[in-house]
């Protein structure tokens, strides 16, 4: 069984992990997680939209202060 290491930290990443694609340790795995935000918001007479940026939130609604 091969040692693969973080990309981050250097750290020992599980080999099931690593078969799953990610590169990191769980703990920075938890770090970077945590640091995302996003939020679902409705549209009007439509589907709901994943908004990861501000500004787009910002730009959906008509009286927004940019």
């Amino acid at each position: 069984m091969a040692k693969h290491n973080c990309v981050e930290c250097g750290g020992v990443v599980a080999e099931a992990r690593w078969a799953l694609g990610y590169r990191e340790c769980l703990q920075c795995g938890e770090y970077r997680a945590r640091q995302r935000k996003h939020t679902v918001v409705p549209m009007a007479k439509s589907n709901y939209i994943l908004v990861t940026d501000k500004r787009l939130l910002l730009g959906l609604n008509k009286y927004s202060q940019y």
